[in-house]
């Protein structure tokens, strides 16, 4: 038995998704480049509730819009009510890396004034049929070896219906995540020296080689896979990163070997109700961990996130990361606030 063969019968039959039937919803369709602000409105009236200091910018929904891997036709529903309200979207994307582990993101969200009603159930199902299409298409393409499969479902801690929807097609909680902010009214940590590294801002020259140290660095992180340049240069290119917020270290060849990257979205400064950063993405690569060069990028970081006279500074880390980031932020300052989850379906 070849390797396709025995990834068609782990991941079992796969017709294309039925669109759902629910007597709330006047009409299922899937998306096209025209639903952006639908579904950014959606995004948004769920967004206050499940976690209100933040929001989906409509950026990022555009953005996916334009990703050659995904196809909004086949990749995503929404479900209308009889006056034309957007009521429900679901998502199912494959991402595009091909490096042992095909992996499926599943997203979406219903509007809280449906809620309770089975219709993110019935929206869900159908995400999770999409995704094992996506998945066995995939796996007609691939060479012979080992291949893990998976489908995602993230989650805020104040969803907990999520779960109780999830786990009948096969989902479990695998991962907690704790968003965490620190105060820069509070003493700044002073960005220690590192022999051999020079702390330098982020530079737009510098985008693939900070690729390639941001692939390197988070080999060993649960659920990450290698980026694309396409998605990349979406996040790097976009109109949130700050390069003169962000910081990288370089050895004595000027090769990158850690980040701190932070973007500003304004639009997120009055749910959280302070002036901020978000830090999205922290990393050193695996050949110069413990040489204290991530407490230097980010205290790097934070100081010029003060001088811009912003007034906090937020992330999001796993609790159970590899290199113990939790008591690193911990020691910079910054406090655990609100809590989410991955649920995974391993085939």
């Amino acid at each position: 038995m070849n390797a396709a063969q025995s990834l068609t019968e782990r991941i079992g039959p796969a017709p294309a998704p039925v669109l759902p039937e629910h007597d709330a919803i006047a009409l299922w369709r899937t998306a096209t480049a025209d639903d952006i602000d639908t579904i950014h409105g959606v995004h948004s009236a769920a967004d206050a509730v499940d976690h209100p200091t933040w929001i989906t910018p409509r950026e990022d929904v555009a953005d996916t819009f334009e990703l050659s891997h995904i196809d909004h036709t086949r990749d995503t529903i929404i479900g209308f009510a009889a006056d034309g309200t957007a009521v429900v979207f679901s998502s199912a994307f494959l991402h595009p890396s091909r490096a042992g582990t095909l992996t499926v993101h599943i997203g979406g969200a219903v509007h809280p004034d449906w809620r309770r009603r089975g219709i993110g159930s019935a929206a869900l199902r159908w995400s999770h049929a999409r995704a094992r299409q996506q998945l066995a298409e995939a796996a007609a393409t691939l060479a012979p070896g080992e291949w893990d499969l998976e489908i995602k479902v993230y989650a805020e801690e104040s969803t907990p219906d999520v779960i109780a929807i999830s786990e009948p097609l096969g989902f479990a909680v695998e991962r907690w995540f704790t968003t965490m902010v620190r105060d820069l009214a509070q003493p700044l940590p002073t960005p220690p020296a590192v022999d051999g590294a020079t702390i330098v801002p982020y530079s737009a020259d510098r985008a693939l080689d900070v690729l390639a140290a941001r692939n390197d660095a988070f080999r060993d992180h649960w659920g990450s896979l290698p980026s694309s340049e396409e998605g990349w240069r979406k996040f790097v290119d976009g109109e949130f990163l700050r390069p003169d917020l962000s910081r990288l270290a370089l050895d004595d060849d000027g090769q990158v070997i850690a980040l701190c990257l932070a973007s500003v979205n304004e639009a997120d400064w009055e749910a959280l109700g302070a002036t901020h950063a978000y830090i999205d993405l922290i990393g050193v690569v695996r050949a110069h961990r413990r040489r204290g060069l991530a407490p230097a990028v980010i205290a790097a970081s934070l100081a010029a996130i003060a001088q811009a006279g912003l007034e906090k500074a937020v992330l999001d880390v796993d609790t159970a990361s590899p290199t113990g980031a939790n008591t690193l932020y911990e020691g910079l300052g910054f406090t655990a606030t609100e809590r989410s989850l991955a649920l995974v379906h391993r085939l």
